[in-house]
């Protein structure tokens, strides 16, 4: 006999069905919630299977986010094989039937089945710390995306009350400036006070400064005040946004140093850290979201393989006598480890100075990279297409980094 267990994952409760060969369902499904009772149940159900038919089953279950993660740590713990299917996969296998019925049942009995038609490969646990990496470099892209947001709603509340503060600091974003707008969010605050107690005030919030970088800008901020064109706020609602969005931007200032600090304290305990740093124009974030992204190199007997699970492997049609030439990339990856290499590869192509022998000489960043790079382009490659290449051509630089252990030489 060949036994499987199929679960249908949603959230807070999942749909049982059991095989004992192919053909031959084991009793009727049943659901469980995801909770110790529930996870009890269905490893009674699992060794029920067991007894019946002398081999230990193993357990197909969809990828669903973070749903599946109780179910899948109880059954860890207990030494099931874990079958975690790409929900492409499942569905690709539930479209085989011409009926149109989609309820968690069918989708565990169609689990099941899908288990004796794939060559389906066993679920390979990953290091806790690597997910711990994970989680920190993913939850700081979010915290990112939501500060940039941040940012544009302050910029345009600013805009309606004060355009012409943006050029009193180098950076609006800085403590200095921030604490110094929500102290004096108007230009008539600004005129109001003291010229001396505004530099007074701008050396408090900025001790690492001179008194006279302090007088200076105290003296820029009246200037501004003066050429304002809203002289008096008619919105006290706006100035409140303003000390509002203040408030929330340095909170996010905060809690984003504390992330890449933690992110930069455990990426530092992998070797493979370092060596991806060893290849020109990836820096500290993007080797953190690298090998997180990528976990262990040992899942991936190929280089094509994790170029696949980047997504950046180019989609085929073919028909007949027909053959696409022009077609896009799969996209059917990891898209965080995607735009982490992205990244990657329009720094490395970039030009930088030279400071040590020639200061205005130019050099690029990564010799080997840029030279790949202008050799597509003499070929008549498009910017993008060539980008892709490039990126293409990283990821099997770092596959054999990381499996041979050793660091990028960047000989052109």
């Amino acid at each position: 006999m060949n036994p499987v267990v199929g679960l249908d994952v949603s959230k807070g409760e999942s749909r049982v069905q059991g095989f004992m060969s192919k053909g031959k369902p084991f009793r009727k499904g049943f659901s469980i919630l995801h909770n110790l009772e529930g996870l009890r149940a269905l490893v009674e159900f699992l060794k029920e299977v067991e007894e019946c038919t002398g081999q230990r089953p193993p357990v197909v279950l969809e990828s669903t986010g973070h749903y599946h993660v109780p179910v899948v740590q109880f059954l860890e713990n207990r030494h099931y094989v874990l079958i975690i299917v790409n929900p492409l996969i499942s569905y690709r296998g539930k479209s085989s039937s011409l009926r149109k019925v989609k309820t968690d049942a069918i989708d565990a009995y169609h689990l099941c089945e899908l288990y004796y038609k794939e060559e389906l490969e066993p679920y390979k646990k990953r290091g806790v710390q690597l997910l711990n990496l994970r989680n920190l470099t993913r939850q700081h892209e979010n915290l990112t995306e939501m500060f940039v947001q941040m940012k544009l709603q302050f910029q345009a509340v600013v805009d309606q009350v004060f355009p012409e503060y943006r050029g009193v600091f180098f950076e609006l974003y800085s403590n200095v400036s921030l604490r110094t707008l929500s102290e004096f969010p108007s230009s008539e605050d600004i005129m109001e006070v003291k010229e001396a107690e505004l530099a007074h005030k701008i050396a408090e919030y900025c001790p690492s400064r001179s008194e006279k970088w302090a007088k200076e800008k105290a003296t820029r901020l009246k200037e501004a005040a003066a050429r304002n064109p809203f002289t008096k706020v008619l919105y006290q609602s706006h100035i409140l946004s303003i000390r509002m969005y203040i408030e929330m931007l340095l909170q996010y200032k905060e809690h984003l140093s504390k992330l890449e600090a933690e992110i930069d304290a455990l990426a530092k305990e992998f070797e493979e850290y370092t060596i991806i740093k060893s290849i020109p124009g990836i820096g500290d974030k993007i080797a953190a979201t690298i090998i997180s992204e990528i976990g262990e190199i040992d899942r991936f007997s190929h280089p094509k393989k994790l170029v696949a699970f980047a997504g950046i492997d180019p989609s085929v049609f073919e028909s007949g006598k027909f053959s696409a030439t022009t077609t896009r990339i799969t996209k059917r990856g990891s898209s965080r480890l995607r735009r982490a290499l992205f990244s990657a590869a329009r720094c490395a192509i970039q030009d930088r100075r030279n400071k040590k022998a020639a200061p205005n000489e130019l050099l690029a960043r990564n010799k080997k990279l840029r030279e790949y790079y202008d050799k597509k382009r003499l070929e008549g490659k498009a910017y993008k297409v060539t980008l892709i290449a490039c990126v293409n051509k990283l990821l099997h630089w770092i596959f054999a980094l990381l499996n041979n252990k050793t660091f990028f030489q960047d000989i052109a």
